[in-house]
């Protein structure tokens, strides 16, 4: 079974990236992920970037308007044993950064790098908030990420000109 998923991390003009502790969640529950994301619906395979808008919208009552150079920077694969997980991994930041947020998903709360290091959240976004932090935030390259619990092993997606 394959499951796809998309999620964004939001930025504001302080360093910080939002949380969202989610609560009773199908696949995190109780754990601190990405401030919105969710499954990709049928019709949204193959447009990561229109699942990501959506649970934008449905999670924290956002339009691609509040948003500021959103780009996807990580897709990861992840064989948990009973399914092959694919995340797509967006970064934006918010055009207003002291917009009051909130979510029908969970607690949000904005975070530094030092204390979202140390929070629980899923395997998958622990590796990457760890090559974010250390790498990717240097960049503007996608990267392409296949791991499990023990780690995970990151290469640029080149496009060779194409």
């Amino acid at each position: 079974m394959e499951r796809n998923m998309v999620s964004l991390f939001l930025q504001n003009g302080d360093g910080e990236l939002l949380l969202l502790h989610r609560e009773g969640g199908r696949v995190a529950n109780g754990l601190w992920v990405a401030g919105c994301g969710g499954h990709m619906e049928p019709e949204e395979m193959g447009d990561a970037r229109h699942a990501v808008l959506r649970e934008m919208q449905e999670e924290l009552n956002l339009s691609a308007d509040a948003l500021e150079g959103l780009s996807l920077r990580y897709i990861t694969l992840r064989n948990t044993g009973e399914e092959i997980r694919q995340n797509f991994y967006f970064f934006a930041r918010l055009k207003e950064p002291n917009s009051p947020l909130s979510s029908n998903e969970g607690q949000l709360k904005w975070c530094r790098e030092e204390e979202i290091l140390q929070l629980p959240m899923p395997v998958t976004a622990h590796h990457v908030m760890e090559h974010y932090f250390s790498v990717g935030r240097h960049t503007s390259t996608l990267y392409g990420g296949v791991g499990d619990e023990n780690g995970m092993q990151f290469m640029p997606m080149e496009t060779n000109g194409r």
